[in-house]
């Protein structure tokens, strides 16, 4: 067999030139449909992890700890105790990167014009920085000093909605502990700017100052943690269960379904697309393989009229086919990374950001070629490539030599 591949895979790469205008078009065809699967696999893999990223770096975390019904039902009621004993541990543990206590409960806030339904969070803020971007996209004013900060921090569209602005008074009103309605007044202390959702949602002082508020002395509302790096997320929930077995604990994929979707259906939009594009392609490659067979009957009549085997024909085919896909799935994946160099440092939406952070992802993607996946998809192109030349294939190698000879 390798004498006979010896023989034949020269013969199959001149006879691919014969023609090369047909060899060019077919070249074009694949090298198109590889790179269109490969940027259409990379842009969305980069939507879907700055979809994730955006929502576990605003408050998410990659899991969180709260009372049971918390999530359905997210008021003072259902507060657990600041961690202690196994729990807290756990969460010191080498397996857990950071992990954040927070007093979360929706609210009102006021101005001196308007008021806004808002989710109202206390927080530690050098947990804090550990676990979300907030902290750091502060453009006006001061993000919280300490536990115990009494000014508020809010989001830019907040302050636009409630026609406020940095160092003006707005009232904060909740539920507290005990039913009756809470409120105080605070200091717009800084401004951050962020997702268009998150800008609009969240309001945050020093978690004792929120306690004080509600009543709920050292109670709190979650717990959000992120995992070490090489650390399993799994193996994590399942330890921080053993240890707290009466919390609730979850990972992100229940507080962000539509990142958790975008992440799960990628390969599956990704194989529907290749199921598509191979059609077209295949559709090409036939063709081309088809047009150059019947131009060859003469040639191949006359080989097997000389003692060819049909078996060596409908190799000699394949091979054409199989150099001809390939240099095609080659040159796709050259294209691909010729046109992702430009933005290896990232792909700012622009006019587009506003509509991508709607549904969750940021301004900026950052598309990342993965060589074993172009590895993987140029392989299952190039064996579906070859699988369609089997009919161009089959029909060389049932040439009649007696009608070749009749053409001569």
């Amino acid at each position: 067999m390798i004498a006979r591949l010896s023989l034949l895979l020269p013969l199959a790469w001149r006879n691919l030139w014969r023609n090369p205008r047909r060899t060019f078009i077919t070249l074009a065809i694949v090298a198109i449909g590889m790179w269109s699967i490969l940027v259409f696999s990379v842009l969305l893999k980069a939507w879907a992890t700055s979809s994730r990223d955006a929502n576990l770096r605003v408050l998410t975390g990659e899991g969180q700890i709260h009372a049971v019904r918390y999530v359905d039902d997210p008021n003072v009621s259902l507060r657990i105790r600041w961690p202690e004993g196994q729990l807290v541990r756990a969460l010191n543990a080498q397996s857990v990167a950071a992990w954040a206590p927070r007093v979360r409960v929706p609210a009102l806030i006021q101005s001196e014009y308007r008021t806004r339904s808002v989710t109202f969070l206390g927080v530690v803020p050098r947990h804090e920085r550990a676990i979300s971007d907030l902290p750091s996209q502060t453009r006006t004013g001061r993000y919280l000093l300490d536990s115990g900060d009494v000014g508020i921090v809010i989001g830019r569209d907040l302050v636009h909605r409630l026609k406020t602005r940095l160092g003006k008074r707005v009232i904060v009103m909740a539920q507290a502990a005990d039913g009756h309605l809470a409120e105080a007044g605070f200091t717009v202390v800084g401004v951050f700017d962020a997702t268009g959702p998150a800008e609009d949602e969240y309001a945050f002082t020093g978690i004792e100052t929120a306690q004080s508020l509600l009543g709920i002395q050292n109670a709190i509302s979650e717990i959000s943690f992120n995992s070490s790096p090489g650390e399993s997320l799994n193996d994590l929930i399942d330890r921080l269960r053993g240890v707290a077995p009466s919390l609730d604990v979850e990972p992100w994929t229940q507080f962000a379904p539509l990142a958790y979707a975008m992440e799960s259906f990628s390969q599956s939009y990704i194989a529907v697309w290749l199921m598509i594009v191979f059609a077209l392609m295949a559709i090409g490659i036939v063709n081309a393989q088809l047009m150059a067979v019947y131009e060859r009957t003469r040639e191949f009549g006359l080989l097997l009229a000389l003692g060819m085997r049909p078996g060596l024909i409908l190799l000699q085919v394949t091979l054409e086919s199989a150099l001809l896909v390939g240099v095609g799935v080659v040159a796709g994946i050259a294209l691909t990374l010729a046109l992702l160099f430009p933005f290896r440092t990232g792909l700012d939406l622009g006019f587009l950001a506003a509509g991508s952070e709607m549904y969750g992802a940021g301004r900026v993607l950052y598309p990342a070629f993965d060589p074993l996946d172009a590895a993987r998809l140029g392989v299952i192109v190039w064996t579906m490539g070859i699988a369609a030349s089997l009919w161009p294939s089959r029909t060389a190698s049932r040439s009649d030599p007696v009608a070749a000879m009749g053409q001569l």
